[in-house]
């Protein structure tokens, strides 16, 4: 099979010129004339060798080269250019080019050099081996539209400082998305500092997030920074922003509108120098009209919105992920597994209500557990319990409540293995049975809340708060049943 050229300049005679000469010495060749189609391909995966030009209608290539080599470390790139100066060659060395011509250049040594970096590419080399270790490779795999369109939005975002808002579902990935946006961008040199507003205390978010001075509240022995601090010249990820209290949202606006903050129990303003990327899976517009959620902070945050898709909707890429988990668990010493077409398919039939986080979840369970060098459908079948699972849900026979609520916690602990889920599952298992129970006894009762709320037993006034917790829509109507 034939090496696949990427060629990429704006001057349709050079190119054709180099298409020829590269087509008839056996190579495949796919040239374009600017940057964001040359990206598509190299974010894709395609191709085995580079070509191009700086400066293109677009933008220029030395400031794409670097995320390119963080990408696909294995992908030669060859730099061509017209602005023949020492500035140019230094600069093409250091945004990882295999070797920079300028024009104008002699085809056969464009020939000479494309053969001896497709041979060199060959080469595992130190540098490679280091970039496939875990956390050193892109953290985000698929070559699914839906994917494509997200690392489409991260190029865009990569040399700019703008807000971003990632929203998904539970195990989709976001806090990698946040990782990709400070690792390939303008801050990659400051820190990345995280912090899970679901798994503090209400009560310390602030001190978590601004710091406190000593004695500013019962245990405060000392000064102690806070994450803004830590942040300093980096980035700050507030995962489930939505579990933030109203006074360190207002706080946080405060931040976001004069660029400084306080400390808890302190009185000089700090100021601070920090891209915040912000992540939820839940419904922040729901939780504004709920009141929960403050609507100018909303804005402030929602600059640059990406929405992240649950596996369900993206399971072309649940091949090209099992692989990628594969490779993780044996470079950590599990021995070299596959998994047949027939468990694939399996895969890819199954729902995935813990999205990606599950999927590695099982896939280093197979890895570790099962002795077969392939894995079955049937191994993955049980251990997706998916034989269980029409009777739980009421495909045949009668519900059994517990069950399905003792199946959806099993999958809960799963999704989050070998750690705990965040702080607070109780209420969020409470609010899924709680919502359908009182919607289903309101219709029922033909919306009347009088004779839900006795329907259901509780007092109306508690009846009117959970239907607006839970945003129930209520429509009046005839009720056939009781008076």
């Amino acid at each position: 099979m034939s090496h696949v050229v990427l060629l990429a300049d704006d001057d349709a005679a050079i190119r054709m010129v180099l298409n020829q000469a590269l087509t008839r010495a056996g190579y495949e060749v796919r040239p374009t004339g600017n940057i964001s189609t040359m990206w598509n391909w190299v974010s894709r995966g395609e191709g085995d060798i580079l070509i191009t030009d700086v400066a293109m209608p677009d933008g220029n290539a030395f400031e794409v080269m670097p995320k390119i080599k963080k990408l696909r470390p294995e992908l030669p790139m060859i730099v061509m250019s017209a602005q023949n100066t020492f500035m140019t060659a230094i600069r093409a060395s250091e945004v990882g080019a295999y070797e920079y011509l300028p024009k104008p250049f002699d085809i056969t040594e464009v020939l000479s050099v494309v053969a001896r970096a497709l041979a060199d590419a060959k080469k595992p080399t130190v540098a490679d081996r280091k970039a496939e270790e875990p956390g050193e490779a892109m953290p985000l795999v698929g070559r699914s539209t839906a994917m494509q369109d997200i690392y489409r939005a991260l190029a865009r975002l990569m040399q700019t400082d703008l807000t971003v808002m990632i929203t998904g579902e539970s195990g989709t990935g976001k806090e990698l998305v946040a990782r990709a946006l400070h690792d390939f961008g303008k801050r990659r040199n400051g820190p990345f500092v995280a912090i899970n507003m679901a798994a503090i205390p209400r009560d310390l978010i602030e001190a978590e997030l601004f710091g406190h001075e000593k004695g500013a509240f019962t245990g405060a022995n000392a000064r102690s920074s806070g994450r803004f601090e830590q942040a300093e010249g980096g980035t700050l990820f507030l995962d489930e922003i939505g579990d933030m209290p109203m006074d360190a949202q207002t706080r946080l606006l405060r931040v976001l509108q004069e660029g400084e903050y306080t400390m808890v129990g302190g009185r000089n303003a700090i100021k601070t120098n920090v891209r915040i990327v912000a992540a939820t899976h839940r419904d922040l517009s729901q939780m504004i009209r709920q009141g929960l959620f403050r609507e100018d902070l909303y804005y402030r945050l929602n600059v640059v919105p990406i929405r992240l898709p649950p596996l369900r909707e993206r399971i072309d890429d649940i091949t090209d992920l099992v692989q990628h988990f594969l490779r993780l668990a044996q470079r950590e010493g599990e021995p070299s597994k596959t998994i047949s077409p027939e468990a694939i398919r399996l895969m890819q039939n199954y729902n995935w209500p813990g999205n990606i986080r599950e999927l590695e979840n099982l896939v280093r369970r197979l890895s570790a557990l099962y002795a077969d060098e392939q894995i079955s459908a049937e191994i993955v079948q049980n251990e997706l319990n998916i034989v269980d699972r029409p009777a739980v849900n009421g495909a045949s026979g009668p519900v059994d409540i517990s069950m399905a609520v003792e199946t959806h916690v099993g999958q809960l602990l799963r999704e989050y293995e070998p750690n705990l889920p965040p702080a607070g599952m109780y209420q969020r298992v409470i609010d899924k049975v709680e919502a359908p129970l009182i919607a289903m006894a309101l219709n029922a009762c033909g919306g009347n809340q009088i004779k839900a709320a006795d329907l259901l037993g509780l007092n109306r006034n508690t009846l009117r708060k959970k239907i607006r917790t839970h945003s129930i829509e209520i429509v009046k109507h005839s009720s056939r049943r009781g008076g």
